[in-house]
């Protein structure tokens, strides 16, 4: 069995309000046996050096801790604070490589990376368009993803990005989500290892099917989104949330909600 949390958009952006909803989740997961905690983008607010700063002390974990950026990240200062690369001297854009940084890794290119964690791959999309708020993964991306997941076929998978890539039934969202997911669904399509695709953005609790898996959007951190009908955009002083993903040595996925 593997146990692990996901939490998306915690918008720290140095003020306190973010930073002690942050805290407050990852000190309650702090007490939960968990064997991974899953970060699905938007950890700053407005992408800047010193906000992935805070982010390093604030989500700091004695949990495996596996994040994506999301489109209010900064890949240049995401991949230097956060991950510790060096970017200085390489080029803007270029072939993205496959592993850590190297001299064809462009500064600007997607941030995806591959993890394996507890007998699972988490594999961490970039679903970012640089300057926008709509997400999109880009070719690099599907071609990345689909070479990360034939590398290892008999691992149990979850894909995890930042966008949802089906509308949810919330206008503001569903203007902004990933799209072009007809390639994404190609790429799952061939990899039915892959148990799940976990995503955020939309600040609300969701599930739903996307290319015959499930669909699981992570509750927002920083605030919640209200639906249509509901009175107001957002909801700031409902408390924040995470999602708690169980996964059985059948296979089988179960997931519970939690405020704190």
């Amino acid at each position: 069995m593997i146990v692990f949390a996901q939490l998306s958009d915690t918008h720290l952006d140095g003020g306190d309000r973010a930073d002690e909803r942050a805290r407050r989740v990852m000190a309650h997961l702090d007490t939960l046996p968990l064997d991974a905690v899953l970060l699905t983008g938007d950890i700053a607010d407005h992408g800047e050096p010193a906000e992935y700063e805070r982010a390093r002390e604030v989500l700091a974990s004695p949990h495996p801790v596996l994040m994506c950026p999301g489109n209010h990240d900064r890949r240049r200062p995401y991949r230097e604070v956060l991950l510790g690369e060096s970017m200085d001297g390489l080029p803007e854009t270029g072939a993205v490589s496959r592993g850590g940084p190297t001299p064809h890794t462009p500064r600007n290119g997607p941030v995806n990376q591959v993890h394996e964690v507890a007998g699972a791959v988490f594999a961490m999309c970039d679903s970012t368009v640089p300057g926008e708020d709509r997400g999109l993964l880009d070719e690099e991306t599907l071609a990345w993803l689909d070479a990360a997941l034939g590398e290892r076929p008999g691992v149990p998978a979850f894909v995890c990005f930042h966008h949802p890539p089906v509308p949810l039934h919330i206008p503001y969202v569903d203007a902004i989500r990933q799209f072009g997911e007809h390639g994404l669904a190609d790429v799952l399509a061939r990899h039915p290892q892959v148990v799940a695709v976990l995503c955020g953005h939309a600040h609300t609790s969701a599930a739903t099917m996307f290319a015959g898996r499930p669909l699981l959007v992570a509750p927002g951190v920083v605030s919640t989104l209200r639906l249509p009908g509901e009175e107001g955009i957002v909801d700031l002083e409902a408390p924040p949330g995470f999602a708690l993903h169980v996964l059985h040595d059948d296979l089988r996925l179960t997931t519970h909600y939690r405020t704190v």
